[in-house]
């Protein structure tokens, strides 16, 4: 769920990205002088017009949980119907994701983001009006595009406005704003319909939309087309009317024509020998992220908690949306003072867990042992499982992504990666109520042993990247 792509997938460019290595917690303290003040406030109010779109990308994730009984009784659908409603969402993002480069590049991060707010709102019109299946894959296949651009395009734009003592804080709040998002649909998807719910998918589309209108346009993007004129401008009203801007501008286009010089990569040269460690760990870890369950369980997590005999589906489904956020935070917290590799073991072994406790639950219910055990271990499962997810899978596997591959080849590498983590969340979010009808005790521990196997993974084959250089991380991969 933690999509994080942040290179252009398509053209194999770097977008002016060239801090997206350091910490996501910048701890340094930086004394703000008067004519930055303005700057700080317009930086600010364009990161929270950007992140409209991640807390739209939560928003679409999040809907069919809590609305799954109540969609299928109301328009007398199938399983194997709601579970291609369910899963379209990522077809329409992998989609998304990989013509997202491309688009921001010729009609710029705001026209981008533009386009996806039109998406996603004419979806979720469609989603409101269905009358049947159809016009719900329809809906939710406009969403999930809209959201695969969103998935690129507002981590581009942040760290392309920001200044570098903030970028890295900033950042984080994509994330956090899609976890918020998906929260915010649980909550809310629990006291209100379904039609109603896909109404609300639109005020993120509406704030965004007005916010452009503004905002500046991303100054990077800006001197990459050769508007010199609008590009100083814009630099200019994000760095404040009184700051020097001659350095920064220089280093932005020194940087733009190091990259433009850069020969073209292709998917082939990728598994040359110098490559194909980075690549097999990339590919791998998105694997692993996504068939340890997490599409399968938060897209229908309301059922789960039904089908494990809960009282009340709600309860689960807000204790579900209540861990998201604050563990999210620990985690982002955590990454630069645990290390990638510790915490990522760490999450894994927690979704082990959680997914080893769920299936107990199931596996007693089956039985008819313990009766009384099987709604708390399967909330408590459900809920470890989320918590660990959290803190590590969710955005480890995409700082790791975005430090293994040398500056090269990072555009096309990212382009596999990406394409695998959402073909991994379409396989995972359709199969997920098939698997559970079929066996709910079986496909929990199946989960749990791809949960086992990321572990024994990263323990013997990912290096630490934490405060190493490219070089460094090139060298222990090759050794």
């Amino acid at each position: 769920m933690a999509i994080g792509q942040l290179k252009d997938v398509e053209t194999g460019e770097i977008n002016g990205l060239e801090d997206l290595e350091k910490p996501l917690i910048v701890e340094e303290q930086t004394v703000v002088g008067s004519d930055e003040s303005g700057s700080i406030w317009m930086v600010l109010i364009c990161t929270f017009v950007a992140v409209c779109g991640s807390f739209e990308f939560g928003s679409c994730v999040g809907y069919s949980a809590p609305t799954q009984s109540a969609i299928r009784e109301d328009l007398n659908l199938s399983l194997a119907e709601f579970s291609m409603f369910g899963s379209i969402l990522t077809i329409g993002a992998m989609l998304g994701a990989v013509t997202s480069g491309r688009i921001a590049d010729l009609i710029g991060r705001k026209g981008a983001m533009r386009l996806s707010a039109a998406f996603c709102s004419t979806g979720w019109l469609a989603v409101y009006f269905s009358k049947g299946a159809l016009s719900l894959d329809i809906g939710r296949f406009s969403t999930g595009y809209g959201i695969g651009v969103f998935s690129y395009v507002v981590p581009i734009f942040i760290a392309e406005i920001a200044p570098k003592n903030l970028r890295g804080g900033l950042a984080t709040l994509n994330q956090l704003m899609i976890v918020t998002g998906s929260s915010v649909a649980f909550l809310i998807g629990t006291i209100i319909p379904w039609r109603a719910l896909a109404l609300t998918g639109l005020v993120p589309c509406i704030f965004l939309l007005v916010g452009l209108c503004f905002i500046p346009e991303s100054p990077r993007w800006l001197a990459k087309v050769g508007h010199s004129k609008e590009f100083q401008v814009a630099l200019r009203k994000l760095r404040g009317k009184d700051a020097d801007i001659t350095q920064e501008a220089a280093e932005i286009q020194v940087y733009i024509e190091t990259l433009q010089s850069l020969p073209k990569t292709r998917i082939s040269d990728l598994f040359q020998p110098k490559y194909f460690g980075s690549v097999i760990i990339g590919v791998a870890l998105m694997v692993f992220q996504q068939f340890g369950g997490i599409n399968g369980i938060t897209f229908y997590a309301s059922e789960t908690f039904a089908s494990a005999g809960l009282s009340s589906e709600k309860t689960g489904t807000i204790a579900y949306a209540c861990v998201q956020v604050p563990i999210t935070i620990a985690g982002a917290m955590l990454m630069d003072r645990s290390g990638r590799r510790p915490l990522i073991m760490v999450s894994a072994t927690g979704t082990f867990l959680g997914c080893f406790l769920a299936g107990t639950s199931f596996y007693l219910k089956d039985h008819s042992l313990l009766p009384e055990w099987v709604p708390i271990l399967a909330v408590g499962g459900v809920l470890i499982y989320i918590a660990s997810f959290s803190i590590g899978m969710g955005a480890v596997p995409w700082v790791i992504m975005s430090e293994i591959f040398p500056i090269n080849v990072k555009g096309v590498a990212g382009s596999l990666v990406v394409l695998v983590n959402w073909l991994g969340a379409w396989a995972v979010s359709y199969t997920f109520n098939f698997l559970m009808s079929w066996s709910p005790s079986g496909t929990f521990f199946v989960y749990s042993g791809f949960s086992v196997m990321t572990v024994l993974f990263v323990a013997k084959f990912v290096p630490e990247t934490k405060g190493k250089t490219l070089e460094e991380i090139q060298a222990s991969i090759n050794s």
